[in-house]
């Protein structure tokens, strides 16, 4: 049964930051070993620092081979360094795989707030929807109000339609819808 005693906006504050926290742990329980591993490579790599480890990593290997001739003995990988090539073309290899693994668990979470902020938003439209008609209503029935035609708040005791908004973002945004709007109907002159 629903809890129908009257609560403070704090609690109701600490209700929805609960929620929140809880839909946010039961996302992260879902996560497996292997793509916590990823991500903490990710976190790793995505640091200032290793900016600096791979540039001192790579001069070093540079110097090294280098300064070996000089000291009369063989480089370990002579100009023009094809080892530090190959072994930087697979670790971008391996960090591009990282990244986008990463990105795609995100990617996936950041997909089910934002459908979870449209049922929000679609029921709050809704509700503003019926509180605008009980009012317009209410107004309609004081004797002490004179009775008016309100044409705004006529049209706003209509929800909107998901599909008529999502067809008008599309016209409005998409390119393609523009152009084919655009071209001149073909047919005899």
């Amino acid at each position: 049964m629903l809890d129908e005693r009257p609560r403070h906006p704090i609690e109701r504050i600490h209700q929805n930051v609960e929620t929140i926290a809880s839909l946010h742990a039961r996302a992260e329980d879902e996560v497996s070993a292997h793509q916590r591993g990823v991500e903490s490579v990710t976190a790793a790599v995505g640091r200032p620092a290793s900016i600096y480890a791979i540039a001192l990593v790579v001069l070093g290997w540079m110097t090294i081979n280098l300064l070996l001739p000089r000291l009369g003995r063989s480089a370990l990988d002579p100009p023009p360094f094809p080892l530090l090539q190959g072994a930087v073309g697979l670790s971008a290899l391996f960090v591009t795989i990282i990244v986008l693994t990463t990105q795609n668990r995100q990617s996936k979470h950041a997909e089910q707030r934002a459908q979870l902020d449209l049922q929000v938003n679609l029921l709050a439209e809704q509700k503003v929807a019926k509180v605008i008609a009980l009012v317009e209503e209410l107004r309609r029935d004081m004797p002490a109000v004179p009775d008016r035609v309100d044409r705004v708040a006529e049209v706003m005791t209509t929800p909107l339609d998901p599909n008529a908004v999502m067809t008008a973002l599309v016209e409005t945004f998409d390119p393609r819808a523009n152009a084919d709007s655009a071209k001149p109907e073909k047919g005899p002159r």
